[in-house]
């Protein structure tokens, strides 16, 4: 199970790398291999200001549709256009070109409250 340790990530299976005050955001490898193929991903967010812990989006593998959940407070300034044509990525690459959103911070100090890939390992029992 691929964990990077420069990450932060959530109890809903998203991580978070931080640069100044925008964040990419995307799903855990260990969340990509519990879904299975991912077929379709799905921001219609785009713009707008949410909250930590609001819906951002949806996954659609196979079997299943997930809901995406915010880690922080902020905009959602970006979203990665190339899963439109291949969501597969998510899966094969979900910390590298399969990353979902870019979110511009409005409260950094939400981030103390995310989980190290040590804590993280823990809740999935890796």
């Amino acid at each position: 199970m691929n964990i990077p340790s420069e990450l932060k990530y959530t109890k809903d299976h998203e991580w978070v790398s931080l640069d100044g005050d925008v964040a990419t955001i995307g799903i855990t490898d260990f969340a990509q291999s519990e879904l299975g193929d991912i077929v379709y991903v799905e921001v219609e967010t785009l713009d707008e200001t949410l909250e930590a812990d609001e819906v951002f989006g949806t996954v659609e593998a196979v079997k299943t549709v997930s809901d995406l959940f915010l880690p922080l407070s902020g905009e959602i300034i970006e979203f990665n256009e190339s899963l439109e044509d291949e969501p597969e990525v998510v899966n094969s690459d979900p910390y590298g070109a399969g990353w979902m959103i870019k979110l511009k911070c409005s409260d950094l100090s939400q981030a103390e409250g995310l989980l190290s890939a040590d804590d993280y390992k823990a809740l999935i029992g890796a």
